[in-house]
């Protein structure tokens, strides 16, 4: 089942970066190509893309992909803005340091997609990810110290709906 489910994602992902459909007729090297290369990515990588192969087959989590993507787009150009401020202003205001957050997320899949958002936040890059859930991110301005204060303002929003994508 993960070998399958690999192999048509794999096969999604390959149409819409060739689009083997034009005016002049569909191209079926492409698309030969593209199943070719679809069997042997699932074949040798099925085993280790997915736990839960069946959650993929289920439509709710693609429209909260939808609006995960849509937040993320507004927290990174957020993001953007606020670290331009802070590189354009005289006084550079910045409190540089590491904070400590916890996840509710039990998938590394998940916790690596969570830490990876978490680095387009201005001037953050993440340190560390314990076993335990919890990650230390160094960020250029720290407004929070406590764990769960820090939780709350960084983690929470993209955590509730990467646990409805992912787990």
């Amino acid at each position: 089942m993960k070998k399958l489910v690999l192999g048509i994602i794999s096969f999604i992902v390959w149409i819409l970066l060739v689009w083997p459909f034009s005016e002049y007729g569909i191209d079926y090297v492409s698309l030969m190509v593209g199943i070719v290369a679809s069997v042997i990515v699932g074949i040798f990588f099925g085993d280790v893309f997915t736990e839960l192969p069946h959650k993929f087959f289920e439509p709710k989590r693609y429209f909260w992909l939808i609006y995960f993507v849509f937040l993320f787009a507004v927290a990174f150009i957020d993001a953007s803005f606020d670290f331009a401020y802070r590189v354009l202003h005289p006084s550079l205001p910045i409190k540089p340091g590491i904070i400590k957050v916890r996840t509710i997320l039990k998938r590394k899949s998940a916790i690596a997609i969570l830490a990876n958002c978490m680095g387009f936040a201005p001037g953050a890059v993440t340190v560390e990810i314990g076993d335990d859930g919890i990650l230390y991110i160094h960020m250029a301005c720290i407004r929070h110290t406590d764990t769960q204060d820090a939780t709350a303002a960084f983690v929470k929003r993209f955590e509730t709906i990467l646990k409805r994508i992912l787990e």
